[in-house]
């Protein structure tokens, strides 16, 4: 996309450290995991890098055969000297500079594919960037999103909050108003009789709660 070659161009003076070897890359997914498209790109970096460790390896591995075969060569460079061994030594000779020709072909071919490897890395890992910084953008305004939603319902609910906080409030003082006519009215005697008739109803009723409950269990 053109948008993005211009952005990466603009980042281009910008060290991009390879994301997959960063624990901090991976837990941006650890609330709702990586996408296809991640995944994909993930493994794309993490087979370029394999194949850089295992070139690696190998050329180390080519360079002790080397090593090796140098010093075959300087022992049976001397073998040639002897009457006996000569012609064994000769031929000996002839197979280690033989295999050192293609010990330096593949060592050849390796560096070759070392010097292009990590522009292929860097360029896989910008595409995994750009991917990267896509999710994590539209995370952030999903969660925005998200966090205004609940704003929104946490003032709604304290509106509500408040208007039944006032309810309750007026419920109680008026329940004391009556109580207190009552007691004018009527008397302490009085009340104190259907205080109790009024308790045994309430036990009554929590009972009878109790065992309605139990029949829809």
């Amino acid at each position: 996309m053109k948008d993005d070659k211009e952005f990466l161009e603009a980042l281009e003076s910008r060290k991009v450290p390879i994301l997959v070897l960063d624990q901090k890359w991976h837990r941006l997914f650890a609330l709702s995991g990586k996408t296809s498209e991640i995944k994909q790109l993930e493994e794309k970096v993490n087979q370029l890098l394999e194949q850089q460790g295992k070139l690696n390896n190998d050329l180390k591995e080519l360079k002790k055969t080397k090593n090796r075969l140098m010093k075959s060569i300087v022992v049976n460079m001397e073998g040639t000297h002897e009457e006996n061994e000569g012609d064994i030594s000769s031929r000996k000779l002839d197979e280690d500079k033989r295999l050192i020709d293609e010990v330096n072909v593949k060592m050849e071919e390796i560096e070759d594919e070392l010097i292009e490897l990590p522009r292929n890395i860097n360029s896989a890992n910008q595409e995994l960037m750009l991917e990267s910084m896509r999710y994590c953008y539209e995370r952030l305004r999903q969660n925005s999103k998200e966090a205004d939603e609940i704003t929104a319902w946490i003032d709604k609910v304290r509106v509500e909050l408040k208007k039944n906080i006032i309810k309750k409030q007026n419920r109680e003082i008026n329940n004391r108003q009556i109580y207190s006519y009552m007691h004018d009215i009527f008397g302490v005697d009085i009340l104190n009789i259907f205080d109790l008739r009024q308790e045994d109803e309430d036990r009554l009723q929590g009972k009878k709660a109790v065992e309605n409950a139990d029949e829809r269990n």
